[in-house]
């Protein structure tokens, strides 16, 4: 079978399913997680929603400005093909070679941990199983297994067909969307704020100027985390329908949502918890829940992480294996991963191997680690590809856009300088985590020489 006879991927996934996947793939647990460390850094009502609503907005700013690159490239791979098209295959090999060693598949591991942490609260025993090596012993072993289960189930049902991820992720993004919801409206409904209600709301914050802007740029960094993910949905536009019209469109309605959701979610915590008893709670959802249903609020809460964390999951597994697809199929990774399934029209083999490379990751990466790394590899290929509408711009200015980025050139020129601040801040501040992340990306200088040199051989064979 030659190459034009080879299946190609099947274009079924429609505009509902493509906002869910940006949904789904921002909301997991950092909006249970999150808010006590920013109540803690910021102290005030009203500078915790500011530092949300900001984060939201830094965030739109990069869907608006990705839009428009993603309709004119709509192509399966999205990012990666994105930094090909704008730079060159060196640039898109090290973001996908990145993806790939730390920045998704880290992120499906770090979710997939949460999704076990969070089980763990109605099997107790989950945390205390552990293996005894003799010279080391290998903790949370219980915790790890379940969330190695987890990626393993996803990637199963991906496997057979992305029109079943697609519905996995429709039904457990309504299932997120109508948890937090709930836990917006019962707190509304039966809580009380017995006074405290937003206050203090601004002012108790250091007078000057430097203290309040370091406070609002640590808490910034974790609202930052929060919203992280929204460009996921570009790897899938080989298979969304329409995708020119459909993926600008999910990449904005999905980063909106997620906003207007985050920030009813604090004003319904701080609604119920004064601001610095959520400083102080280290499940402050739970905290806000068992102020009215007591102890059966926590596993109220256990519940909804666990909804949000599965499906956060199912997302980064059905959109990011499309990254490696794209890879192989430019000849710059294992030729085997660009094979699509005859029958099932997905590709399979990325699939397998991106599963099998984050259950290690699972094994042998605590949470914390897993998250630095992430964090800091997305941010810098977010400043760089962020920063390509203008080359596009001056590259290929008559080419059709069907979609325009909004307040362009102001946008994007605002989400770059704070991605470049984001880089720089979390260099600074947890320095060697960053540097062994950015030793990871240096790595793929090798393997993109090897791979290379492979693809020119088999030109030259051709």
């Amino acid at each position: 079978m030659n190459e034009a006879e080879r299946p190609g991927l099947a274009h079924r996934l429609g505009l509902p399913t493509a906002i869910a996947v940006v949904i789904g793939s921002i909301i997991g647990s950092g909006i249970f997680l999150v808010p006590q460390k920013i109540a803690l850094t910021l102290g005030d009502a009203g500078w915790i929603i500011a530092v949300w609503v900001f984060g939201g907005l830094l965030s739109l700013a990069g869907a608006l400005t990705n839009a428009e690159i993603a309709g004119m490239i709509p192509a399966a791979g999205g990012q990666y093909v994105y930094f090909r098209e704008i730079y060159n295959d060196f640039i898109a090999f090290l973001y996908g070679w990145t993806t790939f060693i730390v920045y998704q598949t880290g992120s499906i591991a770090a979710i997939a941990v949460a999704f076990a942490k969070y089980l763990g609260f109605f099997f107790p025993g989950l945390n205390a199983v552990q293996i005894n090596f003799g010279l080391f012993v290998m903790p949370e072993v219980g915790i790890k297994l379940v969330a190695i289960g987890a990626i393993v189930f996803v990637m199963t049902v991906n496997y057979f067909g992305v029109q079943f991820g697609g519905l996995i992720q429709q039904i457990f993004t309504t299932l997120k969307i109508l948890a937090i919801g709930g836990i917006v409206v019962t707190c509304f409904i039966f809580g009380t704020h017995s006074g405290h209600l937003y206050t203090p709301f601004f002012g108790s914050l250091h007078s000057s100027s430097g203290g309040l802007l370091s406070a609002f740029g640590i808490a910034l960094v974790a609202v930052l985390w929060a919203y992280d993910g929204w460009n996921s949905v570009t790897y899938l536009s080989g298979e969304v329908k329409n995708a020119q019209r459909n993926i600008p469109i999910a990449l904005v309605a999905g980063t909106i949502s997620v906003i207007i959701i985050y920030v009813f979610a604090n004003l319904a915590y701080m609604y119920v918890l004064p601001v610095r008893q959520m400083a102080h709670s280290q499940l402050v959802a739970s905290d806000a829940i068992s102020t009215f249903f007591g102890s059966n609020g926590a596993a109220l809460i256990a519940v909804a992480v666990m909804i949000s964390t599965f499906g956060t999951v199912n997302a980064t597994t059905m959109t990011t294996a499309r990254v490696y697809f794209a890879m192989a199929k430019d000849g710059l990774f294992f030729k085997r991963i660009s094979a699509i399934h005859p029958k099932y029209r997905t590709p399979h083999v990325s699939l397998l191997v991106q599963g099998f490379w984050a259950s290690v990751l699972t094994l042998t990466g605590t949470y914390d680690q897993l998250f630095t790394y992430v964090i800091f590899a997305s941010w810098l290929f977010y400043a760089i590809g962020t920063f390509g509408i203008f080359v596009l711009r001056k590259k290929r200015p008559d080419a059709p856009r069907p979609y325009k980025t909004l307040g362009y050139p102001y946008v994007p020129i605002i989400f770059v300088i704070v991605a470049v601040w984001f880089v720089i801040n979390t260099v600074v501040t947890d320095p060697r985590d960053s540097l062994f992340g950015l030793g990871l990306v240096l790595l793929g200088l090798p393997a993109y020489l090897y791979w290379r040199a492979a693809r020119s051989r088999e030109t030259r064979q051709a």
